[in-house]
């Protein structure tokens, strides 16, 4: 059985937190690349695009295991925490979806990132992590900055795709939580490569009942390359994140992918902030970010 287990040294936690600071910076880069592929192939479903996403994904695990005969190391020790992360990841992914089709990306995203709030709720309870008063500030000060910089539209009557970002938020804090507690004796590989086990079969069954849309150019399967490049960095990095560090605040961290993407949209598709959102900004880089860094060096 393997028997995996993150470096012990005392740096370890703000290790966690760089690792989950460059991990919003590559989600932003696949988010970046699945809003060009809206704009320039409005032909291909979300879906497809997600499930690129994780074929790229699962081949990046699988090509270096088959060069060096290690294929059975990402299996690890098969403990259950493995399973439901890719069920929970899975079906927060898939919610996600559905509700930005339905209430948009903005309000959509707000309600995702009440993942925070029950990691931090849950935390305690299934990790054993106590949350101190700096926490609770991160993720409070993070959210209202949050709110600012999305402001989900007040016109939008449609409380099952609410629900469906809502409950995309806990199925999400699940998942981490499960990456925390399989983390314990799984490298990141295996932790990444259970998720694409159970994603993949999910995405075939809602094609086999939505249908399949093939990409049709190599300008649409180039941003499919990136998107998925830049998932798999990110998912190996997030997984480092929390088998380092404390759950809820690197939960904190991660609300940094928000304000990537307000920098990737302003210098790549001309869309400028205004002061509103600049200050929602402001608010997540200070709670979500630097008060996670402070708080990690007094401890």
């Amino acid at each position: 059985m393997l028997n995996f287990r993150p470096r012990s040294s005392k740096p370890r936690n703000i290790r966690g937190l760089w690792a989950m600071l460059f991990a919003s910076l590559l989600f932003s880069v696949m988010s970046v690349s699945v809003y060009a592929l809206g704009v320039r192939h409005p032909e291909l479903p979300t879906m497809t695009v997600s499930f690129f996403r994780i074929i790229v994904n699962l081949a990046v695990l699988l090509l270096p295991a088959l060069i060096r005969s290690r294929i059975p190391s990402l299996l690890g020790d098969m403990r259950p925490s493995l399973w439901l992360r890719g069920l929970f990841g899975s079906l927060a992914l898939i919610l996600s979806f559905i509700s930005i089709q339905r209430i948009g990306p903005g309000e959509a995203a707000f309600l995702g990132a009440s993942s925070g709030v029950f990691v931090a709720l849950l935390g305690p309870k299934v990790l054993a992590q106590r949350n101190s008063g700096w926490i609770w500030a991160a993720l409070a000060g993070s959210l209202v900055g949050l709110y600012l910089l999305m402001r989900p539209r007040a016109d939008v009557s449609d409380e099952l795709g609410r629900l469906m970002a809502l409950g995309s938020g806990f199925l999400s804090a699940l998942a981490y939580l499960m990456v925390a507690r399989a983390g314990q004796s799984n490298p990141p590989g295996t932790v990444v490569f259970y998720f694409c086990a159970v994603a993949i079969p999910m995405h075939l069954a809602w094609f086999g009942l939505s249908g399949f849309t093939v990409p049709g150019d190599g300008e649409a399967w180039a941003l499919l390359l990136v998107c998925g490049l830049a998932a798999s960095g990110a998912q190996v990095l997030m997984t480092r994140a929390y088998q380092e560090s404390p759950a809820a605040l690197v939960s904190a961290v991660s609300y940094a992918t928000p304000v990537f993407n307000l920098a990737f949209g302003w210098l790549w598709f001309a869309k400028a902030p205004d002061g509103t959102a600049l200050a929602g900004c402001a608010l997540v880089l200070l709670c979500g970010v630097l008060l996670p860094f402070l708080s990690t060096r007094g401890t």
